[in-house]
C-alpha cells in the first residue's frame, strides 16, 4: 500500500476512497499542511440526498478530520441547467421555486457529518447560484467559453456515451461542465478552494475546472474521485425495493437506514465499514476475521454505526433496539401470525397485492391499492409505494422470513417453505 505524508491521502487510501487523482504529490504536500481546502458539489434535484452523496460527503468528513477544510458548495445554479453525466435522457427542469425548496431541505444534513464555523478548518457552505445566475451570456463566452475546445469536450464521457447511444443531448445540458468547471475557479478565487472531489462519473467535469482554471491565471487546482460503488452482486448501491435510500429522515427513517445496513450482503460488509463509518481501521480488521454467523454482529455495528454518524446515536441505537425486538425476540416473534410460501412460488417473486390478500391483512388488491396510497403497508418496516413490487427472495430477513405490516399494529411474517 502506498505511503503518503498526509494522514487525509493515508486515510483515504487504506479506506478504499482513491479511484484517480490529478497530482498525488502536489495535493498530500497541501494536506501534509493543513492547506488543502477542497469541495464537493451536490445539485439540488430532489428534496433529499441519497446514499450516494454519503460517499462524497464522507471524503469532505476525512478531509475535516485532518486537518483541512471542506466546503460544501450547493448547486442553486447549476440545477438549474442538468448534470447529464449517466444519463439518456434530459433532466426534468425544475422551477426555482422547487430548486429553492430542494435546496433548503437538503442543507440540514450537512451539519450531521461536518463542523460548520469560522475556524480554519471548519466546513463553510456556499451557493453557485451566487455567482452563475449573475453572469452576462456574453461574458460567459467571452471570459469562460473561450477556453473551451468543443472536439474535447465530445470525448468526454457525459456527452460521448449520450451521442454513442443516440440520445439526443439539449444544447442546454452540453454547457454542463462549462459552468462546473467555472465553479472551480470561482471557488479558488473566492475562498483558495485547490481540490474538488467527487464520484469517478464526475472525473472528466472535474479536469476541465482544472484546466480552466490554468488557463484564467488560478493557483494549482487538483482532482479527486472515489470510486462509485455496487454491490458485490453488481447492483447499483442505494436501491431498495421501496426505492431509493435518502438521507433526509423524513424521506427515510433512521429504522429503515439501519435496515438496509444490516441487509448488507456478506461480501460488502468490510468496504462499507470502511467507507461509511469511523471505526478504527485496527477494529475493522478484527470484524473482518469473524466468520460464519459472526458475519451478522458485523453487520450489526455497521447499520449502527453508519445511522449514529447520520441520525446521531440515539437513534442508531433505537433502531438497533426495534429491530431486536422485532426479529430476535422469541417470544415477540412467535406471538406473530405466519403464513408458509412455496419456495417455488416465492423464488419467483410474488405480487406484492397478492401476498397481502394470502395473509389476510387487506381483504382484495383493491383494498391493498387504497392502503399503499395512503402508506399504511408496510414490508420489514419500509412502507410500499409501488403496487407493482415482488416480494422474493431478495427481501428475506436474515431470520429467514419477510414481515407485513397493516399499520402498526398488525404483522405476520411470510415464511418461505
Amino acid at each position: 500500500m502506498t505511503a503518503y505524508k498526509s494522514d487525509f491521502l493515508n486515510t483515504l487510501n487504506e479506506r478504499g476512497f482513491i479511484h484517480q487523482c490529478s497530482d498525488f504529490e502536489s495535493l498530500d504536500a497541501l494536506a501534509a499542511q493543513g492547506k488543502a481546502i477542497g469541495y464537493v458539489g451536490y445539485d439540488c434535484t430532489a428534496p433529499s440526498l441519497h446514499i450516494g452523496n454519503f460517499l462524497t460527503m464522507m471524503l469532505l468528513y476525512w478531509l475535516q478530520q485532518s486537518g483541512n477544510k471542506p466546503i460544501t458548495l450547493m448547486g442553486g445554479g447549476t440545477t438549474m441547467v442538468g448534470d447529464p453525466s449517466g444519463k439518456d435522457e434530459s433532466r426534468p427542469m425544475r422551477t426555482v421555486e422547487e430548486i429553492e425548496a430542494n435546496k433548503a431541505s437538503i442543507k440540514g444534513v450537512f451539519s450531521k457529518v461536518l463542523t460548520f464555523g469560522d475556524g480554519p478548518t471548519d466546513a463553510i457552505m456556499v451557493d453557485n447560484a451566487d455567482w452563475l445566475l449573475k453572469l452576462g451570456y456574453i461574458e460567459m463566452l467571452r471570459e469562460v467559453g473561450r477556453h473551451f475546445s468543443v472536439n474535447r469536450m465530445l470525448t468526454m464521457d457525459s456527452v460521448k456515451l449520450r451521442l454513442e447511444r443516440e440520445q439526443e443531448m439539449s444544447f442546454i445540458e452540453f454547457n454542463y461542465m462549462v459552468c462546473q468547471s467555472y465553479d472551480y475557479a470561482e471557488l479558488a478565487r473566492r475562498t483558495g478552494c485547490n481540490l474538488q472531489m467527487g464520484g469517478s462519473d464526475q472525473w472528466g467535469n472535474i479536469v476541465n475546472g482544472v484546466d480552466l482554471g490554468r488557463r484564467m491565471g488560478t493557483h494549482q487546482l487538483h482532482a479527486l474521485t472515489t470510486p462509485l460503488l455496487t454491490t458485490a452482486s453488481g447492483a447499483k448501491m442505494g436501491k431498495t425495493a421501496q426505492g431509493a435510500v435518502w438521507l433526509n429522515a423524513d424521506m427515510f427513517s433512521p429504522y429503515d437506514f439501519w435496515q438496509y445496513w444490516r441487509n448488507t450482503e456478506d461480501a460488502d460488509v468490510i468496504r462499507f465499514l470502511k467507507r461509511f463509518t469511523t471505526l478504527p481501521m485496527d477494529e475493522i480488521a478484527r470484524l473482518e476475521r469473524l466468520g460464519g454467523s459472526e458475519i451478522n454482529e458485523a453487520k450489526k455495528i455497521l447499520a449502527t454505526e453508519a445511522t449514529a454518524l447520520l441520525h446521531g446515536r440515539a437513534a442508531a441505537e433505537e433502531s438497533a433496539e426495534t429491530a431486536r425486538r422485532t426479529f430476535e425476540e422469541g417470544a415477540l416473534a412467535e406471538s406473530l401470525p405466519t403464513i408458509e410460501i412455496a419456495a417455488s412460488e416465492f423464488l419467483e417473486g410474488i405480487g406484492v397485492l397478492s401476498l397481502f390478500v394470502q395473509s389476510g391483512l387487506v381483504a382484495s388488491n383493491g383494498e391493498a391499492r387504497r392502503q399503499i396510497k395512503g402508506g399504511g403497508l408496510r414490508v420489514n418496516d419500509a412502507a410500499v409505494t409501488d403496487e407493482k413490487l415482488l416480494i422474493g427472495p431478495a427481501l428475506l430477513t436474515p431470520e429467514g422470513v419477510v414481515k407485513l405490516s397493516l399499520g402498526r399494529k398488525k404483522h405476520v411474517l411470510v415464511r418461505p417453505s
